[in-house]
């Protein structure tokens, strides 16, 4: 008679035994230093209906839906699914979530064929199309926190025609992209439901927290701003956690963050007991030097000076900066001018389906150049912060962690 073995048996119930062990641990692990708060953040959506992504086309072209609504909407509602996955509590959205760069002032026309291309309603659709969007996230538990784009408050002069106040045509400065006030009117006839519903964001929130200490207010004369700033520019309280959201693109300032306003928005949560201090704009402030790129400062780096400002606030305070407006996903502590790392991150994730910035055929590309990504960052009882970068690629295949970091408390 031969003998029996059973190798097989035994290693299972090592294996069961040994993944119990590990349930266990992490179980107590959590138990010990749970996470108190989480949230999401990326930007870029919009599409582009001249210069589109290759890998966005279907027989050559964008599908008719994206083409009319100028949405990447396979990629943005993909990455709304996979966060809705991970049960953020909030989704700060960096901003560029219509193509806009028009002028939504009031048109004169009366025919509706041309009351219905001026950029005037082209504005309003964009933004209904893509509050339709992310609709969901807000009916699933992720309360969505806008920021203003360039794309939502300037007036591109290649495009149209752009006049100041004055009457005043800007197709001369800034390179023909300016801010406009009828345009950052149409983002808080949009997006102002949404800053800050506190019933429904407290809705969202983990039990024993709300929100707080709301600071909605115009603070257009502390930066010397030439239009009200209430809705574009605001900050409020979740917890120990400070959260700052600034138009970096204001009527007569643009590529400027209003950093005296933060400033004092800093101090006054410090002294409130604020311990996390995270801020969420559109522009980076050290623009990341892609392949192709060429040197070219596209963010509030196109003004030194004023960079500095911004970026010294968000040192003095630990803070982390969000910012989207390049296309593309860049985790960094940015390296300054005296050639030492800043203490603070800045995270670009402007990678919500706009055009890639980084071509298919560019040489010597990054890992994650051409990839959509998010950041989800978890807020622990310790006072820990983890930062988790997710991504899948220009072919949709398979969600992967890019890049992570912890902030000590």
């Amino acid at each position: 008679m031969k003998p029996v073995f059973t190798p097989r048996a035994t290693s299972a119930v090592s294996i069961t035994l040994a993944f119990a062990a590990l349930v266990a641990t992490g179980a107590a692990i959590a138990q010990t230093d749970p996470v108190v708060l989480s949230f999401t953040t990326v930007g870029d959506s919009r599409q582009d209906p001249v210069k589109p992504d290759p890998t966005q086309l279907v027989n050559g072209a964008l599908t008719g839906q994206d083409a009319h609504w100028l949405q990447n909407s396979k990629a943005w509602a993909r990455i709304m699914r996979e966060v809705t996955a991970k049960k953020s509590n909030l989704l700060f959205f960096n901003g560029d979530m219509i193509m806009g760069y028009g002028n939504a002032g009031a048109t004169a026309a009366t025919d509706v064929n041309t009351v219905v291309n001026s950029d005037l309603v082209k504005h309003h659709v964009q933004y209904a199309f893509w509050r339709g969007m992310v609709a969901p996230l807000i009916e699933n538990g992720t309360y969505v926190v806008p920021v203003p784009g360039n794309h939502e408050t300037q007036c591109n002069s290649a495009n149209t025609t752009c006049l100041d106040a004055s009457g005043n045509n800007l197709s001369s400065v800034n390179g023909g992209k300016n801010a406009l006030k009828v345009n950052e009117d149409a983002w808080r006839a949009n997006m102002g439901d949404l800053i800050v519903d506190a019933t429904r964001l407290n809705a969202a929130l983990p039990g024993g927290l709300s929100v707080s200490n709301v600071d909605n207010t115009d603070h257009a004369l502390t930066d010397s701003l030439s239009t009200p700033q209430n809705q574009l520019s605001y900050s409020f309280d979740v917890g120990n956690s400070h959260f700052a959201v600034i138009n970096t693109d204001a009527t007569g300032a643009d590529s400027i963050a209003p950093s005296t306003w933060l400033g004092n928005d800093f101090a006054a949560a410090s002294g409130r007991g604020a311990q996390h201090f995270f801020v969420f704009g559109h522009k980076p402030a050290y623009t990341y030097d892609f392949t192709g790129n060429n040197g070219k400062a596209g963010g509030l780096d196109a003004i030194p000076a004023k960079r500095n400002a911004f970026w010294s606030v968000v040192e003095q305070y630990g803070a982390t900066y969000f910012a989207g407006h390049q296309h593309i996903f860049n985790m960094r502590q940015p390296i300054k001018a005296d050639g030492s790392a800043s203490p603070s991150w800045q995270v670009i994730v402007g990678s919500g389906g706009s055009p890639f910035d980084v071509k298919q055929t560019a040489a010597n590309q990054q890992p994650y150049d051409r990839y959509y990504a998010w950041a989800n960052v978890k807020v622990y009882q310790s006072g820990k912060v983890q930062i988790d970068a997710y991504g899948f690629n220009d072919a949709f295949g398979a969600t992967k962690l890019l890049q992570s970091a912890t902030l000590a408390h």
